[in-house]
C-alpha cells in the first residue's frame, strides 16, 4: 500500500502546516474594520485529504490564501514543517476556481510560469512540464493555447501548473465549482487516481468547498467553519474506503451529518441577547425562493430531509441553506440535525391569500428579521418618514464588507416591499414608510444597531 492508500487518514506523524490562533481582519476605506477569521487552530498532516466546508462568507478562501501564505494574519501564527510563514509558503502550491490561465500562453508555457519564477533551468523546466502534462493527460495539446480548451481541459492545465511545482501540499479553491456537473464529477475521480499514484510528489491535499457531497467523496476529514467570523465549527472525519459509493448508507449518514452541523442554529442563538442586523444578518433569500421552499416542505407532508431535498431539486448548500435560514429566521421552518419542519406559521403563510401572505410576511419581517425591524424603526423617527438608502450603508459597513453591505441592503429592501412596509425608489435611494408599518411597529417595539 502506498502512503495515500487508505481507509481513514494516515497516521499522523508529520505535520505539514500549522495554524495556532489565527485571526484576520480587514480594514475597509472608510477606517471601519471586518473579522473574517476568528481563533482558528488546525494542522495539515502529510498523507491525508482535507476539506474545509462551509457556507458563503465563512472566511473557507480567506484561510486557504492564509495557509498558502498569500495573506498574512492579523494575528496567530501558520507554520510550515515548524517555520513561521513570512511569505509565500514554499511548500504549497494552489488551484484556482477560475483557472487562471494566461490567454496569450501555450499550455506548456501555463505549466512552466512557476518553474520560470524560481529560476529552473530550461531543460529541466521542460522535462518537468511535460510530465506534468502527460501525468494530468493532455498529451498533444502542449502548444494548445487557454481558448483553445474545455473548462474541464483547461482545470487539468491548472492542476500541472501546481503539481509540477512538486508541492507538499496541493491546496484547491473550488476547483471544479466553474464545471458543468458530469465535467466536475469526471475530474474528482481523475484527482483521486492521481492522489493514489505511489510517485506523486504532493504529500498532502487541502480542498476549499461548499459541496457537502464532494466534501465526502474527497476527504478523509473536513473542517467544518461556522460563520460571523469564520471559525471551525467541527472537525469530521470521513472513514469510508475508497473508491466511495454515494448510494451506500455510510457516505448518506457522513453527507446528513455534515448537512446537520452546516444547518444548526448555533452560531445564531448563541449571538447577542437582543438580536441585530450585525449579529443576525438576513440571510441571501428572495421572497419567491422562501416560498417555494416552503410549499415543497408542505408538500412532504410538513417534514423534508435537507440531503434528501437538494438531491431532489439538484441544490447545492449555497442554494439551500440561505433559504432554509430565512425560513427559520421568520418561524416558517424548524430545524433539527439534518430534518427541516413546517411550523404551523409557516402553513398558514403559504396556504393563505396573496393579500393574506403579505400581511402576515409584514408582521414576521418587522418582529423576527432584524434589519427590516431597524429600517422600519428609523423611518418612523425620521422627519418626514423617508430616509436615504446610504443611512443605512453606513450602519452596516461597521460589521460587514462592501459586497455584504449590498446584499443585505439589497435583501432587506426586497423583503420590506414585498410586506409593503416602505417603497424604495432605485433613482433617488430614498426609503419611505408606509401605513402598515407604522400601524404595527407599536405592537412590536424598536431595535437598532
Amino acid at each position: 500500500m502506498n502512503l495515500h492508500e487508505n481507509n481513514a487518514p494516515a497516521k499522523q506523524t508529520t505535520a505539514l502546516i500549522e495554524v495556532e490562533h489565527l485571526n484576520k481582519t480587514f480594514s475597509s476605506t472608510d477606517g471601519s474594520s471586518l473579522q473574517v477569521l476568528k481563533d482558528v487552530t488546525m494542522t495539515l498532516h502529510e498523507g491525508e485529504v482535507v476539506a474545509i466546508l462551509g457556507k458563503s462568507g465563512s472566511g473557507k478562501s480567506t484561510l486557504l490564501r492564509t495557509l498558502a501564505g498569500l495573506i498574512a494574519p492579523s494575528s496567530g501564527e501558520v507554520r510550515y514543517r515548524g517555520e513561521v510563514l513570512r511569505g509565500a509558503n514554499p511548500g504549497a502550491a494552489m488551484v484556482f476556481q477560475s483557472f487562471a490561465l494566461m490567454p496569450w500562453l501555450t499550455v506548456q508555457d501555463n505549466v512552466e510560469l512557476g518553474l520560470r519564477a524560481a529560476n529552473v533551468p530550461e531543460a529541466e523546466r521542460e522535462a518537468r512540464a511535460l510530465a506534468a502534462i502527460a501525468q494530468i493527460g493532455l498529451e498533444g495539446f502542449e502548444r494548445a493555447y487557454p481558448r483553445e480548451l474545455s473548462g474541464g481541459m483547461r482545470q487539468r492545465v491548472g492542476f500541472a501548473r501546481a503539481l509540477v511545482l512538486q508541492p507538499d501540499v496541493l491546496m484547491m479553491d473550488e476547483p471544479f465549482s466553474a464545471l458543468d456537473v458530469l465535467t466536475s464529477e469526471n475530474l474528482r475521480g481523475e484527482l483521486i487516481e492521481l492522489w493514489n499514484q505511489p510517485d506523486v510528489p504532493t504529500k498532502c491535499i487541502c480542498i476549499v468547498t461548499h459541496n457537502i457531497e464532494e466534501a465526502v467523496l474527497l476527504a478523509d476529514r473536513v473542517l467544518v467553519l461556522g460563520t460571523n467570523p469564520g471559525r471551525i465549527k467541527a472537525e469530521v472525519p470521513i472513514l469510508l474506503p475508497r473508491p466511495r459509493d454515494r448510494r451506500s448508507p455510510t457516505f448518506e449518514s457522513a453527507v446528513d451529518q455534515l448537512y446537520a452541523i452546516l444547518a444548526d442554529r448555533e452560531e445564531r442563538s448563541a449571538s447577542a441577547s437582543s438580536p441585530g442586523p450585525l449579529t443576525h444578518p438576513l440571510p441571501d433569500a428572495s421572497v419567491g425562493g422562501l416560498a417555494g421552499l416552503v410549499e415543497i416542505v408542505l408538500a412532504h407532508d410538513g417534514q423534508a430531509d435537507l440531503p434528501d431535498l437538494a438531491d431532489e431539486l439538484s441544490f447545492e448548500i449555497d442554494d439551500l441553506l440561505p433559504l432554509v435560514d430565512a425560513g427559520v429566521m421568520l418561524g416558517l421552518l424548524e430545524v433539527e440535525g439534518a430534518q427541516a419542519f413546517l411550523t404551523l406559521d409557516g402553513r398558514a403563510w403559504v396556504t393563505a391569500s396573496v393579500g393574506g401572505s403579505k400581511t402576515m410576511f409584514a408582521e414576521f419581517a418587522l418582529g423576527r428579521a432584524p434589519l427590516v425591524k431597524t429600517i422600519v424603526a428609523a423611518l418612523e423617527h425620521s422627519n418626514d418618514g423617508a430616509l436615504r438608502d446610504d443611512f443605512f450603508r453606513d450602519l452596516l459597513r461597521r460589521g460587514f464588507g462592501p459586497e455584504e453591505v449590498e446584499r443585505q441592503l439589497a435583501t432587506a429592501i426586497a423583503w420590506g416591499r414585498h410586506g409593503e412596509l416602505f417603497d424604495y425608489d432605485a433613482n433617488t435611494g430614498e426609503l419611505v414608510l408606509s401605513e402598515v408599518a407604522a400601524s404595527l411597529m407599536s405592537e412590536f417595539g424598536e431595535t437598532g444597531f
